[in-house]
């Protein structure tokens, strides 16, 4: 089932879903110095331990990062772009199924677009736009 927010239902829970994807910004730098580190092992023909010990480290960061990703989207949030920082949140538009878009670093939610269009097709919120689910 899908769950459609209103503007004013993502401002209420921004703090928390911002919070959780500066987790997931974290947690992918920690994975990308991981794997920076992992290569250096092997590069430097380091022992097999030393190896093993680094993969496993990777995996358990790797895995972690899913689970933050899981439960933000569990919760009916789009990661639309973890580079770019964009999340989505499933809207209606009179009977038009769109999305809100956010990008992180946003203290409100201010803008929407069509299913179809991306970040660049945003359009600004008003209140006469954008009507209760």
């Amino acid at each position: 089932m899908t769950i459609y927010f209103t503007p004013q239902d993502v401002n209420q829970i921004l703090g928390e879903v911002s919070g959780i994807f500066s987790q997931i910004l974290d947690q992918r730098k920690k994975i990308m110095s991981t794997q920076e580190e992992l290569q250096k092992i092997i590069n430097n023909g380091s022992k097999f331990s030393q190896f093993i010990s680094k993969k496993q480290e990777l995996n358990k960061s790797v895995t972690h990062l899913y689970k933050m990703i899981e439960r933000l989207e569990d919760s009916g949030v789009m990661i639309k772009s973890v580079d770019e920082g964009l999340l989505d949140f499933p809207s209606l538009r009179f009977d038009e199924e769109v999305w809100l878009c956010w990008k992180y670093g946003e203290r409100e939610i201010k803008f929407w677009h069509g299913k179809e269009e991306g970040f660049m097709g945003r359009k600004p919120l008003t209140d006469v736009n954008m009507i209760e689910p």
